[in-house]
């Protein structure tokens, strides 16, 4: 963002082309280039703990600021441009093919999110976890929640960004698949529609990684805080290591319609934790403290067999207590008088509590679960 605007600038390739080599390259985040010239995509490192992977999200952002600046730029974490802006994409040969058959759905897709990997030791394992977090994830959607504005107009929801994904043809919620074998079934027969370019365009809110042995769950806003973002990866791995142990022991899925899941992420959209989410098995509407609670009695084991219960407790909490990303930035809005108040609040709060000192990630068990944040833009 140029903070003296606070209008996204299109400087993405330049500012990689340009970015040194960091001291502790092939141990720590990288950055990479994303769909638009206004975004940068950070990725941590493989991580085994939550005090890792916080650090590896405050050094991936202080490593993208890095890179940004000496092109006159900041980097920012928001799900959307608080400021009306015309998207430059960048002219990757793929990008353009999906620019020629999407049209403006490609062109406005100037939107962040926030992408967790949790090991998994087969796919067939990995399909049981999808069928058994997908009533947990519009939750993951309103405790991360940052992109209010869209077009330079307060858009009403709390993650506008979630509705302005959902315009691609596979986005959102899908049904059970009940096995590695149904998944890859339903995967082939999406291609074979001829509407999708390749399987990357799969975009379910969660789904198997084609890249890696991981469960990546896709449906979250980038958080502004990243201790958010931090608190939110270590849920993501107690509900991927809960899944697991439920499939092993023989209990089965919730049977949760995908239309009943996408009327819970709309209600987690545009409302987030400052109003009612639907029930993950009442099919109800709940207010979010009870959602948020019903999450922390359903992981709890979990969390405290991995040492995070104190911690993500007191996070969840505290995002309940005072909001999320969008609740600071309406506020930043309504104190500044404009959007460009709402780039530099949130700019303070994208590299806060940074500590530069390195560290490596530690060498752990392959049957470990480990959490990655593809932590965006």
């Amino acid at each position: 963002m140029d903070t003296r605007t606070g209008r996204p600038i299109p400087v993405a390739e330049l500012s990689l082309a340009n970015m040194p080599v960091p001291a502790n390259a092939g141990h720590g985040p990288t950055l990479t280039r994303e769909l638009q010239q206004e975004q940068i995509e950070v990725v941590s490192p493989v991580c085994s703990t939550l005090d890792e992977l916080a650090r590896a999200i405050r050094q991936g952002r202080a490593l993208a600021d890095e890179a940004a600046r000496p092109m006159g730029g900041r980097a920012v974490a928001l799900g959307t441009s608080p400021v009306a802006t015309n998207p430059s994409m960048v002219p990757e040969p793929r990008f353009l093919d999906m620019a020629a058959r999407f049209g403006l759905t490609l062109k406005e897709q100037l939107t962040c999110g926030f992408h967790v990997h949790v090991l998994v030791v087969s796919p067939e394992e990995g399909v049981a976890v999808l069928d058994r977090i997908r009533v947990w994830l519009p939750v993951l959607l309103a405790l991360s929640a940052n992109s209010p504005y869209w077009g330079g107009n307060d858009s009403g929801y709390e993650s506008f960004r979630y509705q302005v994904w959902n315009r691609w043809p596979t986005a959102g919620p899908c049904e059970r698949f009940g096995s590695e074998t149904e998944y890859r079934r339903h995967v082939e027969s999406l291609l074979a529609a001829g509407v999708l370019l390749d399987e990357g365009m799969v975009y379910f809110d969660a789904r198997l990684s084609r890249n890696h042995p991981t469960v990546e769950v896709r449906i979250m806003d980038v958080c502004m805080d990243p201790a958010h973002a931090a608190v939110i990866a270590a849920v993501v791995r107690a509900l991927v290591e809960k899944a697991a142990q439920e499939w092993r022991t023989g209990i089965r899925a919730p049977r949760v319609s995908a239309a009943h899941l996408r009327l819970a992420a709309w209600r987690a959209s545009k409302s987030g934790v400052e109003g009612e989410l639907m029930h993950p098995f009442l099919n109800r509407p709940s207010q979010a403290t009870e959602v948020v609670q019903t999450l922390l009695r359903h992981i709890g084991p979990v969390l405290a067999r991995t040492g995070d219960e104190d911690t993500v407790t007191t996070e969840l909490a505290r995002i309940l207590a005072d909001g999320t990303g969008s609740r600071r930035q309406r506020q930043a809005m309504l104190n500044g008088h404009g959007p460009k108040a709402v780039v530099m609040d949130a700019l303070d709060c994208t590299h806060g509590g940074y500590d530069p000192a390195p560290r490596h990630p530690n060498v752990s068990s392959p049957h470990d679960r480990h959490e990655g944040a593809r932590n965006a833009r």
